[in-house]
């Protein structure tokens, strides 16, 4: 038996991150271990999984676009969060071969406000920019932790039927047009002691290659945290006007980290060695 190892898949796979986090962990721990990336195309999909259960020293991997809802069929079993969402980004393999799908980006991107979350709160409110597989996911995992949810899409059908899944008496009041929050709002915002509010951005809007996402944070409440899934660049025009403004933000890189350690310990078994993680942002931003 050779070393075990797990990887990325996905088309195109350049890009991906995950094998410098993965490595950086496995050099920490110290372990007999590697991770990959793998160029796997959609038609290639099917031989891939084939190939890998048959392969002992294949841990799993993890899955990305364009491969996290055509990965499913391919699957023995999948785990109920990741049916709810509708989608896969970790494989692991079993001992006698079987594939199961996992879905990370719920609790990727919880695990840096858990510490919020420990405390108290009269009220949680999140309001979500976008309607796509990781907006679906994280509303699923903000319903799990007592927030109500708003949607702010292009395709506000889309979005309320995201908000459905979790509260299935939800008004289409709810929902609201992307071209909406451009512009300003004039209504004055009540009292938010005690309330715990969230601006998450999910769409690629202010990536790199991609205009800024446009607000105008009068529709952003006072002191709300301001969450950017992207993580190229980490310094997205929507964090930089919230921490112009004195807000508390989050970067895509730490929802990044978290997904990872995730899939760290179902590949190798090992909780990943969390307290380097300065020095591996400092590695992932150099």
């Amino acid at each position: 038996m050779k070393a075990p190892y797990a990887e990325v898949i996905g088309d195109p796979i350049s890009h991906s991150k995950s094998p410098l986090i993965h490595g950086f962990w496995i050099d920490k721990l110290g372990i007999e271990a590697r991770y990959d990336r793998c160029h796997v195309t959609p038609a290639a999909l099917g031989d891939y999984f084939e190939r890998s259960r048959n392969d002992v020293d294949w841990r799993g991997c993890n899955v990305t676009i364009p491969h996290k809802q055509a990965v499913m069929p391919l699957l023995d079993r999948i785990d109920p969060q990741a049916e709810a969402i509708g989608a896969v980004n970790i494989v692991v393999r079993t001992w006698n071969g079987g594939l199961t799908g996992y879905n990370s980006d719920g609790v990727g991107f919880v695990e840096p406000l858990r510490a919020l979350l420990a405390e108290r709160h009269l009220f949680r409110m999140a309001r979500v920019i976008g309607s796509g597989g990781a907006a679906r996911a994280i509303v699923h995992a903000l319903a799990d932790e007592g927030f109500t949810i708003a949607m702010i899409a292009r395709d506000q059908g889309k979005a309320l039927d995201i908000i459905r899944e979790v509260d299935a008496d939800a008004p289409e009041t709810m929902t609201a047009s992307l071209a909406s929050w451009a512009e300003p709002a004039d209504f004055a915002w009540d009292d938010r002691s005690g309330v715990l509010d969230l601006v998450v951005n999910t769409t690629s809007l202010g990536m790199q290659g991609q205009p800024p996402l446009a607000i105008d944070f009068s529709h952003v409440p006072p002191g709300a945290l301001i969450y950017d899934i992207v993580y190229a660049p980490l310094e997205t025009p929507l964090l930089a006007e919230a921490r112009k403004r004195g807000m508390r933000t989050f970067d895509g890189l730490e929802m990044l980290v978290g997904q990872a350690a995730v899939a760290f310990e179902r590949f190798f078994g090992l909780p990943a060695p969390r307290e380097h993680d300065a020095e591996l942002r400092a590695l992932l931003t150099s």
